[in-house]
């Protein structure tokens, strides 16, 4: 069984600016000359796990962490109803990715992430797929439209109280519509108070979702400090508002882009949030993906999910190396 790695400190950090009056907070840890990797963290707006610093051999990887627009240690700061949302888009992300590549001259890397950032891991390596080594995913999502619909109406046919505690905390003339855009408008209302009730409301559906997943971390979308809460739920209801600005099933279609990229996707059989049929699609169109499926895991995760993980990148680390 692989284990994590001891916790480490970056030996370098800063803010990219990239345009638009946003600085990126990026940071490098382990292996300065090692084998690049990026990890991409979900939500959108959640920030980057520190730990996900742990997944890699620091003697042979250059870890690579990043807080993508608008969240974590990036400025400014969603949580601030002020700063605009216009230029934080599946775009400027992508892009964001690219000129962090540039600004560490890092020639490929290996993507790591879940959850949304799987769709922006796909996202950046159909448009730069010649700086991508290989991708390791866990939980896989492509935000299409209809897994959206999925996360915020149709799996409430399995948590009814939940759900409807969730559609009721909208005005009465959105319910029967679309609840993320009701959402969206709650979360970027004037009235303070109104918007710490529309987060705190959104986390909690979020967690009556995850809340079998006894091996991973029921009620990790509560527990975060109201700033962060504020950015997350900001974030993910403009992106899931605007479908994330990507054509309906346009990451599958393009996925012949992806042929000659080595994968791992790693996806539990249990996540009632991106349920596995987006996985196995994805794994069908990418003849280089391996689909590995976690039996006795959700959305967050737990050991076999980890250990799945943790084999994928002990393995592509002493794949030959041609980066830097």
């Amino acid at each position: 069984m692989v284990q994590p790695f001891p916790p480490i400190e970056p030996y370098a950090r800063g803010l990219l600016d990239v345009g638009d009056g946003n600085q990126v907070y990026w940071e490098t840890s382990g292996n300065p000359d090692g084998k690049a990797a990026l990890c991409v963290h979900g939500g959108p707006g959640s920030g980057g796990g520190r730990g996900s610093r742990r997944t890699f051999d620091p003697e042979v990887y250059r870890i690579v962490l990043f807080d993508q627009r608008g969240c974590g240690e990036s400025r400014p700061h969603a949580s601030d109803p002020g700063v605009g949302l216009e230029h934080n888009t599946t775009d400027h992300l992508v892009a964001d990715m690219e000129r962090l590549r540039e600004h560490l001259g890092v020639d490929r890397w290996l993507l790591y992430g879940g959850s949304w950032g799987s769709t922006l891991i796909l996202a950046y390596a159909e448009r730069h797929p010649e700086r991508v080594s290989e991708v390791v995913i866990a939980g896989v999502t492509m935000t299409r439209p209809e897994e959206i619909d999925w996360l915020y109406r149709g799996v409430g046919r399995l948590l009814p109280g939940p759900w409807e505690a969730f559609r009721d905390a909208v005005p009465e003339e959105d319910r029967d519509g679309d609840l993320v855009a009701a959402y969206n408008r709650l979360l970027n209302s004037p009235d303070e108070a109104v918007r710490a009730r529309a987060a705190r409301d959104w986390c909690a559906w979020e967690d009556a979702v995850i809340a079998h997943e006894t091996t991973g971390a029921p009620g990790r979308y509560s527990d975060r400090p109201d700033d962060a809460m504020a950015a997350f739920t900001r974030i993910c209801a403009h992106y899931f508002a605007n479908r994330a600005w990507l054509d309906d099933g346009r990451l599958l279609r393009d996925a012949h882009r992806l042929a000659g990229i080595p994968a791992v996707l790693v996806h539990g059989r249990l996540d009632l949030s991106s349920p596995l049929r987006t996985a196995w699609e994805l794994a069908k169109a990418w003849p280089d993906a391996e689909l590995r499926v976690i039996d006795d895991s959700g959305h967050t995760g737990g050991p076999a999910m980890r250990d799945a993980v943790l084999e994928a990148v002990a393995r592509f680390g002493e794949a030959p190396r041609n980066d830097r």
